[in-house]
């Protein structure tokens, strides 16, 4: 994914979110984003290939050994939006309140088409995960 549907779903003279660009070098970071919005969840993005690639986490991540959760990927996002936090207004896509939760970098161990292994190095998060 390209950040195209990222650009398409925002109007960037209302919503505070970063435009963003694709850039040429990741650093394996990561952020979990909590996001009050028509629903409570959480973002889960990881930086690679020049973008964010995320996931909507709707009932928490997990923060012990071998629980499971849903994790639906979404569009990519910008590398910028790895310090995002503020409100995104009402009638926007997203609308809600959004607040970093953890951050900080990853390993990775594999990546397939249809599964990415790493391991978290974060400051609530740590070890390895599978999406």
């Amino acid at each position: 994914m390209s950040l195209e549907k990222y650009w398409r779903k925002r109007d960037f003279d209302k919503t505070p979110e970063p435009k963003g660009r694709v850039l040429k070098t990741s650093k394996n970071r990561f952020v979990v984003q909590e996001h009050w919005a028509s629903h409570h969840h959480f973002d889960f993005r990881l930086e690679m290939d020049g973008v964010l690639k995320s996931w909507a986490v709707p009932k928490g991540v997990p923060e012990k050994k071998g629980k499971r959760v849903l994790a639906i990927q979404t569009e990519d996002h910008p590398v910028s939006y790895l310090n995002f936090e503020g409100e995104i207004p009402e009638g926007c896509y997203g609308a809600g309140i959004v607040k970093i939760f953890d951050k900080g970098r990853y390993e990775l161990i594999e990546r397939t088409e249809n599964k990415i292994v790493f391991e978290l190095k974060g400051k609530k998060l740590k070890g390895k995960y599978i999406y």
